[in-house]
């Protein structure tokens, strides 16, 4: 008897014959209104979820959310990341003290961050990285991808790169979502 069978069935002493005869009973009238009925006994948890996918969604395929996070070393490295990706070696818009109180979000600081090379190479290798596994992430049932850019303090270089990135694969037509930590939390 499952333990499913003793919270409805809890002191009749019922065989498990009797249980699973007495539970078909009760879910009889669900039964007959079904449009499908199941059976999961000889089914994978993987299995049932690619099913239920193609019958619910009209797809096999579970669609992959990329999440590219911004974060800031000093406050922590966020725990769901997939992959973690350090850019406090590029050049730092904070020394600038026109651009120190803005954030990456903004035109002057991606103006500053767009005259360097090695931003662009970090940018393009990063995403071609991303580019080469992404087909295999795809395939292996994983609803999120969570890629996350850190700098010192989370608020220059990790927000223009996090968007960068999350512009050109959403421009590509993946799901994409963007968040910003360090950002979020100086919110009033």
């Amino acid at each position: 008897m499952t333990r499913a069978d003793c919270i409805r069935f809890p002191a009749k002493n019922l065989s498990l014959e009797s249980a699973i005869d007495k539970e078909s009973d009760l879910l009889e009238p669900l039964r007959s209104r079904a449009d499908l009925i199941v059976d999961t006994s000889e089914m994978s948890v993987h299995e049932l979820a690619e099913m239920l996918r193609t019958r619910l969604l009209g797809k096999r395929e579970r669609e992959l959310t990329m999440v590219f996070e911004s974060f800031g070393f000093k406050h922590g490295i966020p725990i769901d990341a997939d992959y973690v990706f350090d850019v406090r070696f590029l050049p730092n818009p904070h020394w600038d003290p026109k651009l120190r109180p803005m954030t990456g979000l903004d035109k002057p600081v991606a103006a500053f961050l767009d005259r360097h090379t090695e931003v662009h190479n970090f940018i393009y290798q990063t995403r071609s990285y991303l580019e080469l596994w992404l087909p295999m992430l795809e395939t292996n049932n994983r609803s999120y991808l969570t890629v996350a850019i850190g700098c010192t303090g989370g608020k220059h270089r990790s927000v223009y790169i996090a968007e960068q990135l999350a512009d050109y694969f959403r421009s590509r037509g993946k799901n994409v979502q963007s968040r910003h930590r360090t950002l979020e939390k100086r919110k009033p």
